[in-house]
């Protein structure tokens, strides 16, 4: 059978795949960084942030919040146009925590956003604790008026993992804020992490298991990375987290979504750490070669995402 959601070689349902299907062209999301922080740095739930977060609250890759939102959004719209011929963008608030700030602030940034020339949609990353009910009416403001996407960042379902992290919330206090999003009909992604402190494949199993009963309209897996200035460093040179290899990252990966249904879109498999300050594991760095080996595992074994979760297979 072949996968319902794909016109490539892909057994997955990639971002990529819908985006095209949705607006009949290529778009691109141009990631932006509005200079907002995290409850968990400030101190309102915890400071330091996540032990394993960038400097840039995995904003690396957009360009400085010195700049303005609309001058960050031409310049990385013109090294998009490098790599692809894009005729739409979504601009994606991805850096820290998206609706960290009073409701006024929020609408205003939204709005510069939603104002880009060639604009389709819009996206931001925040964390499910900073959801509220004004937050979530707002959102679903916009979300009737352009295409809109709110991720959240879970990382794990299981609580004692959140510590270790120093998360700061609950998978209880999580459901919540999705909640308040899925009440709206608010798209909503969820982000994973495998690879986190003290978690073997079974628990990373469960993890997705979760995620797919909640029906998320994407979701993301993230490896997690060793940089050399977070602080999980130093569990890392006590012995005290685990390097995946890359053969168990793409065995998991695969398990993973073999029990998310098919309709749920895979925003990312991997991600892009900064390479100056990355120390483990080296071999992520080769990006495609991860991706090649996700479709040949998913070859060799003959199956699909959500074969184990669609009653079409």
């Amino acid at each position: 059978m072949n996968f319902p959601y794909s016109d490539d070689n892909k057994r997955y349902h990639t971002l990529n795949y819908h985006l095209r299907h949705t607006f009949g062209t290529k778009v691109v999301r141009i990631p932006l960084d509005a200079g907002f922080t995290c409850p968990n740095i400030d101190g309102k739930c915890g400071v330091g942030g996540c032990i394993y977060c960038s400097d840039r609250g995995s904003g690396d890759f957009s360009e400085s919040p010195l700049l303005p939102l609309e001058k960050q959004y031409f310049l990385m719209r013109e090294k998009m146009n490098k790599k692809w011929e894009s005729t739409k963008f979504i601009p994606y608030l991805q850096a820290h925590t998206n609706t960290y700030a009073p409701i006024e602030k929020l609408k205003k940034i939204y709005n510069t956003c939603l104002a880009f020339p060639d604009v389709c949609g819009f996206s931001v990353a925040t964390r499910a604790d900073c959801i509220t009910e004004e937050i979530a009416d707002f959102m679903a403001e916009i979300s009737g008026k352009t295409y809109f996407t709110v991720e959240l960042g879970l990382q794990t379902v299981h609580d004692r993992t959140a510590e270790i992290i120093n998360r700061c919330h609950t998978y209880s206090d999580f459901l919540k804020g999705y909640g308040l999003l899925r009440e709206r009909n608010i798209n909503t992604g969820i982000h994973i992490i495998n690879g986190l402190p003290g978690e073997d494949r079974q628990m990373m199993l469960e993890t997705m298991q979760e995620v797919a009963h909640l029906e998320p309209h994407s979701v993301k897996i993230h490896l997690l990375y060793i940089l050399d200035y977070a602080p999980i460093k130093e569990l890392y040179d006590n012995g005290k987290v685990k390097e995946l290899s890359r053969e168990e990252y793409v065995d998991i990966t695969v398990s993973q979504l073999e029990i998310l249904p098919s309709k749920t879109i895979v925003g990312r498999l991997t991600g892009d750490a900064p390479k100056e300050h990355l120390v483990s594991p080296l071999w992520s760095l080769k990006k495609f070669c991860v991706l090649n080996e996700i479709d040949k595992e998913f070859v060799r074994r003959n199956t699909f995402q959500g074969i184990y979760a669609d009653k079409q297979y």
